[in-house]
């Protein structure tokens, strides 16, 4: 995730925001949360080469590598499937790789989100939508992310593409252009619209970009994407950050919440996520499962 990705982070204050009035008051209202509350957290992509013979075997082949992602993180943040719908034998594998605990987020098509604008999608949803339910119970939640140019003006085409949404498949969405942010009537009209259409409105943690971080929850899960530099000194005081506003949440109600890790090397995802969960576990009293090193066995040696 290159968005409000900056060079250098001189200057920016990581201070997590207050959440939103309206935050609490959703908690509030919701259904009774889940007695173990889900918590969802992984990486955009399992296909990293570069973790072998570090987070993957030496030598595990590419068709393997899904299998000891799963092992790693307990969700998936699916970039795949932005640039195609997958087949039925696709996420056959998919299932077969992965865990009855595991959840997929898959990012719905750019031909929907980028290229149409959400304007004349029904075949390209109706395709996408079967595919997701072809995930079953490992469906997280589906997410789309609308480009930079999507403003405003054009709130009526989205409402009308959520209304048209099959209300059983979960969505998040994701607001990147800035005049979503910068008048508090709007920010509250659509935080309004998405809380009664149930809704999740993503939360981006960006270095240039700090108006993303609305913190207005609007349905009882949050979906949050978090772009890290390098373990640079400032993402350990984001994941303590973090720990303890999710911890907070979970505390007052939330039913789930995921975290998705982004890093520009992928070897610092694991070993940040490392250490943001045991942060985690140890604010909300849970034995996370936390990413592992794997030991390559020592060949013997001859005398």
């Amino acid at each position: 995730m290159d968005f409000g990705r900056l060079p250098e982070l001189q200057g920016i204050d990581f201070t997590l925001p207050l959440d939103h009035p309206d935050a609490r008051a959703l908690l509030q209202r919701a259904d009774p949360a889940p007695a173990e509350p889900g918590i969802w957290v992984g990486c955009p992509t399992w296909t990293n080469k570069a973790w072998l013979g570090t987070w993957y075997p030496l030598g595990l082949r590419e068709t393997e590598q899904l299998n000891w992602y799963a092992r790693q993180f307990n969700s998936l943040e699916v970039n795949v499937t932005h640039y195609r719908v997958p087949d039925a034998e696709t996420v056959r594998r998919w299932l077969a790789a992965t865990p009855e605990h595991f959840r997929f987020c898959p990012k719905l098509p750019q031909a929907i989100s980028h290229d149409r604008e959400l304007f004349r999608t029904e075949d390209l949803t109706n395709s996408f939508c079967r595919a997701l339910e072809a995930l079953g119970p490992r469906l997280g939640t589906a997410f789309l992310q609308l480009p930079p140019t999507f403003a405003p003006p054009q709130l009526p085409r989205l409402e009308r593409y959520l209304l048209d949404w099959p209300a059983h498949l979960p969505l998040a969405v994701e607001l990147r252009h800035p005049a979503w942010y910068h008048d508090a009537g709007l920010l509250a009209e659509t935080g309004a619209l998405l809380e009664a259409l149930g809704k999740t409105w993503v939360i981006s943690d960006v270095a240039s970009r700090r108006d993303v971080l609305h913190q207005r929850l609007t349905t009882p899960a949050a979906f949050v994407r978090f772009n890290g530099h390098a373990l640079h000194r400032t993402d350990y005081l984001r994941a303590d950050a973090w720990a303890e506003r999710i911890a907070y949440w979970l505390s007052q109600g939330l039913h789930a919440v995921y975290f998705f890790i982004h890093q520009r090397d992928v070897n610092d995802a694991p070993t940040w996520a490392q250490y943001f969960l045991q942060r985690l576990s140890k604010l909300t009293g849970r034995e996370l499962h936390l990413p592992k090193l794997v030991v390559q066995p020592v060949q013997g040696k001859l005398f």
